[in-house]
């Protein structure tokens, strides 16, 4: 099973735009031209609390934007399931796709969120 988030582009100072591919079994799907603004809740920061919060919390999180929803559930064992739903959200098309990762709740959930927030960094140096 594969998230990957691809093709980044700047569509001005306040934002970035992204695709998002998934592949899992015979499960190829891919929604481009989302666009993630310096006000929308940060998908990084989603992950880093994700990360903070180790330890664990009862009932699920979930982080969304126009073309993905991400959906956290922690499980015991210091793991975390993190669903991946990407949508369409500018076409005619209904469909929808998700895939399930798993997780460790510390370190890989921090190098995740690391490797997130170097994505979708602005070229002026973030959104925060």
């Amino acid at each position: 099973m594969v998230i990957r988030l691809v093709d980044r582009y700047f569509p001005d100072q306040y934002g970035v735009a992204f695709s998002v591919i998934a592949q899992a079994g015979g499960l190829n799907a891919r929604v481009d031209g989302g666009e993630v603004r310096v006000w929308d809740d940060d998908l990084a920061r989603f992950l880093e609390g994700l990360a903070d919060d180790f330890r664990g919390w009862d009932g699920e999180r979930v982080w969304s934007v126009n073309h993905l929803a991400l959906r956290a559930v922690f499980h015991s064992g210091g793991h975390v399931s993190l669903t991946w739903t990407l949508r369409p959200w500018n076409s005619r098309d209904t469909w929808e796709a998700s895939i399930t990762t798993r997780q460790e709740a510390g370190e890989q959930m921090a190098a995740l969120a690391a490797d997130v927030r170097h994505f979708l960094l602005l070229p002026s140096g973030g959104h925060d």
